[in-house]
């Protein structure tokens, strides 16, 4: 007749690890339970005594103690089965992702974007697949495959023939001659209005500002000038655009410059910046007009001085007169340009032109280089 079940004679190395299981813990439970089911074992305990002690069936303890007999330590690992028929194979999968990166329009569906529940249900209607999927798992899957539900975004490309000589020559003028380039554009339609922004307030009670619906003000343009050498931001506010207002801010360009050294002005290709006017002045005046490709005003340096002008004056403000507005914007103009030199200042901006000339490949924000060739 055999004998109760009892674990063999523990080797001290098989002593330690399972003492090791026990103080430690082990983020397996089925680990934790069946080292103590040894270790009681081997400490003289019997299998009815066992059981209970870890809220086990007694047939589980003698299957781990005889396990343990026949193939040691190994037993403690769970044999998991292999669980549910995958009911999809990865041609199915994949199936599955090129439907969804697919426009609906472009299936003959009557909508623009899938959801979960329409994008499940198309694809129990698919004919010649059998594709049967839940909208959990069917979630799950996009986000294993790394495709999330996202916002198009729209872009232009640039049909400027002359794109490519354009923006090699304001690359060659910023590398070669940084004190004498600056940079024009206009900034606007600036409006009289009660402008959203972001201000730090109470939890749950932010500020608010009036709603309107009478604009009786018009709008002006900010005429804005930028000197890359001296990183010095000035303009003046008008109230339309045109040929004779660019012509006044390029002649202040001109005289800040006070030695008559020839200067490079960048700016966009817009009518009032391309008229014979402008053309005959700036060839008696040593002054080279840069311009940028056509739908390529992010190559304009000034460009990315705006952002700020409209976040710390526009923004959050409700500015009751055009004058009002424009002693606001001059205020932050004194206070910029006083503070450009500031070493926190130029601290970011030589991180942010670092991280720029980092991007190996990429030129002026576009689409990688063909390097292949």
């Amino acid at each position: 007749m055999a004998g109760p079940a009892r674990v063999r004679r523990l080797t001290d190395q098989e002593g330690q690890k399972l003492q090791q299981i026990m103080r430690r813990g082990s983020t397996s439970s089925v680990r934790y339970r069946r080292a103590m089911m040894l270790l009681a074992s081997a400490g003289g305990n019997r299998v009815p005594v066992i059981a209970p002690l870890v809220q086990a069936d007694e047939d589980t303890v003698h299957d781990v103690i005889h396990r343990f007999n026949e193939i040691g330590l190994a037993c403690l690992a769970p044999q998991r089965a292999g669980g549910r028929p995958r009911l999809l194979s990865r041609e199915d999968e994949d199936f599955v992702i090129r439907t969804a990166t697919t426009g609906p329009t472009r299936l003959g569906q009557p909508f623009t974007r899938w959801s979960i529940r329409k994008l499940a249900a198309y694809l129990r209607k698919v004919h010649g697949r059998v594709i049967r999927i839940g909208r959990e798992a069917l979630r799950c899957l996009l986000r294993r495959r790394g495709i999330t539900f996202q916002r198009t975004k729209t872009w232009k490309e640039s049909p400027d023939p002359d794109r490519d000589a354009k923006l090699d020559r304001i690359e060659q003028v910023l590398d070669r001659f940084p004190d004498r380039v600056f940079a024009f554009d206009e900034f606007g339609p600036l409006g009289i209005r009660p402008t959203a922004g972001s201000c730090w307030a109470k939890q749950g009670k932010p500020n608010r500002l009036p709603a309107t619906y009478r604009r009786t003000h018009g709008v002006t343009y900010f005429h804005g000038c930028y000197s890359v050498g001296d990183d010095r931001l000035w303009g003046v506010n008008r109230r339309r655009k045109g040929t004779a207002n660019t012509l006044a801010a390029l002649k202040s360009i001109r005289a800040a410059r006070l030695d008559g050294a020839p200067i490079y002005i960048i700016l966009d290709n817009l009518s009032a910046h391309t008229g014979a006017d402008i053309r005959r002045w700036a060839k008696r005046n040593k002054v080279e007009l840069c311009f940028t490709p056509t739908y390529a005003s992010w190559a304009n340096p000034i460009e990315a001085h705006f952002g700020p002008l409209r976040q710390f004056t526009l923004a959050n403000s409700h500015h009751r007169s055009h004058p009002a507005q424009t002693q606001a914007l001059h205020r932050y103009l004194r206070c910029r340009n006083t503070n450009a030199r500031h070493p926190d200042v130029l601290t970011a901006q030589r991180k942010e032109r670092a991280r720029v000339r980092s991007e190996k490949g990429i030129r002026w924000g576009g689409r990688p280089l063909n390097t292949a060739a």
